[in-house]
């Protein structure tokens, strides 16, 4: 899988382009994460966002797209991108140790591409923003 989103600028706004296995990605570990129950605040602290905001994101992600496609996102929406494909993998510490058998079960990817898909969105915004 490519593990860098291409961006652009669109005034306030960012426009990705998003691989299908990328927005699978994404969209995994946010409805992975908001499904957790750990409640609305502890969300909020984990990723910057309320239920709500979370699933609609993980909405505009998971839309079936055959091919890659172009996603408006704001400067909040990378944040909880990139916050959702680090903070999984923490779901997953066991005794102090991460697991990544029970990681690729649940959530179809390993944790190596979570980590860098998160870190090509911070790449990303850089090179646009610079």
């Amino acid at each position: 899988m490519r593990t860098r989103i291409t961006l652009t600028r669109d005034g306030d706004m960012f426009v990705a382009r998003i691989s299908v296995e990328q927005a699978m990605a994404c969209s995994e570990a946010l409805a992975f994460l908001r499904g957790r129950g750990l409640g609305t605040t502890a969300l909020a602290v984990q990723l910057g966002a309320s239920p709500e905001t979370v699933g609609a994101l993980a909405e505009r992600l998971a839309g079936g797209q055959p091919e890659s496609f172009e996603l408006r996102l704001t400067t909040h929406e990378l944040h909880i991108l990139h916050s959702a494909l680090t903070a999984a993998a923490t779901m997953f510490v066991s005794h102090g140790r991460f697991s990544q058998e029970p990681f690729h079960i649940r959530l179809g990817f390993f944790r190596e591409t979570f980590d860098a898909l998160a870190l090509g969105i911070v790449e990303a915004v850089s090179e646009v923003s610079a």
